[in-house]
Parts: structure tokens; C-alpha cells; sequence
């Protein structure tokens, strides 16, 4: 089974659309593609209750980042810093990803 090219890269800085962390930014620490979800830092935040253990020895309440869907983020613009849309564009053998808003070309993924 495959999975659609997500648009959502680990790395990218987004912001939320919707939700209720609408307009907070961060950066993507990881995309889930059959969730079709990502986590994003400071977005989605929950408390979870942890058990003492060798990982965690004291225990305690910790804050915790939880996935939130790829519809409800956008990129943004690395020159604006504004939300945008996605277009690629083929250099080479090399497929890039760029923003509708000013054409500019995101960060180079390793091939």
C-alpha cells in the first residue's frame, strides 16, 4: 500500500487553520502519513500522567505534543512568513517544492 506525497515535511515551519490552537506556529517534529497527521511543537498540548520508571524516575505530570490532522495546517512562506500553498516545480531530476505566494523555493528534501 502507498501513500499520497504529502505537501507537510518534518522540519517546516506551519501554521494552524483550525482548531483550538487556530493561528499558533511552530515546527513540524514528525508527519504520521497513514494517519495523515503531523506533530507540530507547542501545538496540541495535553497533560498525561506518567508512572515512575527508568525513563521517567520522578514521575509526575509532563506535557505532551499530540498529532493534529494536515488539513488543519499550512506552510509558510519562507520570505513573508505567511501562510501558503504548494506547487512543485522539476529542476533536473529533482521534483521542489515552492510557495504559491511568492515563488520561492522551500528547503530541499533529501532525495
Amino acid at each position: 500500500m502507498s501513500f499520497p506525497k504529502l505537501k507537510i515535511h518534518k522540519g517546516d515551519k506551519v501554521i494552524v487553520i483550525a482548531g483550538k490552537d487556530k493561528n499558533k506556529t511552530g515546527l513540524v517534529e514528525a508527519v504520521l502519513p497513514k494517519a495523515n497527521k503531523a506533530i507540530v511543537a507547542g501545538v496540541g498540548m495535553v497533560k498525561k500522567h506518567m508512572k515512575k520508571s527508568a525513563k521517567f524516575p520522578q514521575g509526575g505530570i509532563i506535557d505532551k505534543s499530540m498529532p493534529i490532522h494536515l488539513s488543519n495546517l499550512m506552510l509558510l512562506d519562507p520570505s513573508t512568513n505567511k501562510p501558503t500553498r504548494v506547487g512543485y516545480i522539476i529542476q533536473g531530476d529533482r521534483k521542489l517544492r515552492k510557495s504559491k505566494v511568492s515563488a520561492e523555493i522551500f528547503r530541499a528534501e533529501k532525495s
